[in-house]
């Protein structure tokens, strides 16, 4: 059964628990007449007066009714008695519970994202590389560190799956805007003459869908089996530091 009827069976049950609270009620009211009381049994609970029910039928007690309730939800006890508001209450919370605790755990379908002819989503393209505002970033993993905001999330993500698994992924670089691209090659050179950086404007730094790492042996090892899963490639031969966000994978 899927999310949504599992909480619609909640609704349902929700709904009855409300007319057995309201037949309860009208069960314990006197009337002065005996078809439908509630006598009292040495542990408190009430049973259905003996003259109320069919020749040879035996009394029930509220809870016993309750038990009915809990395992055949989609029915409702007939013959005028209520089950216990407390038991079948519970059940509905705990029900409910369980259904947000799957529905916490239960991955969001991945998102496709329309590419120009440079694997740039388009809608990031529209700013120019070195020019993304600040609202189209996002910090990644509480650091001062940012990126475009789905490859934020996701290398967020990554560097939490890498630390249950006991490893340890720093950040050393991220977004660039178009200024530290043209400082950057002044500085190391150009990455097509022998250098680290990449012509200014076409820095994969520049869109922030690029983040340099670092990494130890353990890490690196573990980015290479892992970091796909997440969106990220290891793209620049002589940069093992270096991974790239694929934003459709």
């Amino acid at each position: 059964m899927g999310i949504e009827r599992v909480s619609e069976r909640i609704a349902d049950i929700q709904g009855r628990l409300v007319a057995l609270q309201n037949q309860m009620s009208a069960s314990q009211t006197p009337t002065g007449g005996a078809s439908n009381a509630l006598a009292p049994t040495a542990s408190g609970q009430g049973v259905l007066s003996p003259s109320a029910l069919p020749p040879g039928a035996t009394p029930a007690t509220p809870s016993a009714l309750a038990a009915r309730v809990v395992s055949t939800p989609g029915t409702l006890a007939t013959g005028g008695v209520a089950a216990s508001s407390t038991t079948a209450t519970a059940f509905a919370e705990q029900l409910s519970k369980a259904v947000q605790a799957q529905a916490a755990t239960k991955p969001e379908p991945k998102k496709t994202y329309k590419l120009n002819g440079k694997g740039i989503p388009t809608d990031l393209a529209k700013y120019g590389n070195g020019k993304i505002p600040s609202a189209a970033l996002e910090s990644v993993a509480g650091t001062r560190h940012r990126l475009w905001a789905p490859a934020a999330e996701s290398l967020t993500k990554l560097i939490a799956a890498a630390k249950k698994d006991g490893v340890r992924i720093g950040i050393t670089d991220s977004y660039r805007p178009y200024a530290e691209q043209v400082d950057l090659v002044r500085r190391k050179g150009l990455y097509s003459q022998g250098g680290l950086a990449a012509k200014p404007g076409t820095s994969e730094h520049g869109w922030g869908m690029a983040t340099d790492l670092d990494l130890n042996g353990k890490a690196l090892s573990w980015m290479r089996k892992h970091a796909k899963e997440f969106g990220f490639h290891e793209n620049v031969p002589r940069e093992s530091w270096h991974w790239a966000y694929r934003p459709n994978g």
